[in-house]
């Protein structure tokens, strides 16, 4: 406020969420905050499990039952998914915190290279898991 009435001009605005173009980074950097959330709640689902395998069987029937159902394995599903971005993005990262892989290109490159090891791996962790109840 200060500055406008001493130069009489209006301060710049930042560009908000209407008018700024997403880019990879930025929509990587928030679900790699997305998904640290979602580790953390899908951890709660996973020792409401465990929780009740120590308390017996109806109790582990019931967070059983839930966990193989539909709406559970979609749960699941984006945990797993969210296990993956956020371990292969923190590589990333890691990477950038020695100094290499800064350039642009690089940046994008590695930005796409996470999003596919990401989805592969999660297809591939679900295939195995999937291929295991099978035997």
């Amino acid at each position: 406020m200060a500055t406008e009435r001493a130069t009489g001009r209006p301060r710049p605005l930042s560009p908000h969420l209407q008018i700024y173009r997403p880019q990879i980074t930025s929509v990587l950097s928030i679900l790699h905050r997305a998904t640290g959330i979602a580790l953390s709640v899908g951890t709660l689902m996973l020792v409401w499990w465990l929780v009740a395998a120590a308390s017996g069987p109806a109790a582990f029937a019931s967070a059983q039952g839930f966990i193989t159902s539909w709406f559970g394995l979609l749960l699941l599903f984006g945990w797993t998914f969210a296990l993956f971005f956020h371990l292969c993005n923190g590589i990333r990262h890691l990477f950038w915190d020695a100094g290499q892989g800064l350039e642009i290109k690089q940046v994008y490159a590695s930005g796409w290279a996470v999003v596919a090891a990401s989805g592969g791996l999660t297809v591939l962790a679900w295939i195995i898991g999937l291929a295991g109840r099978g035997s």
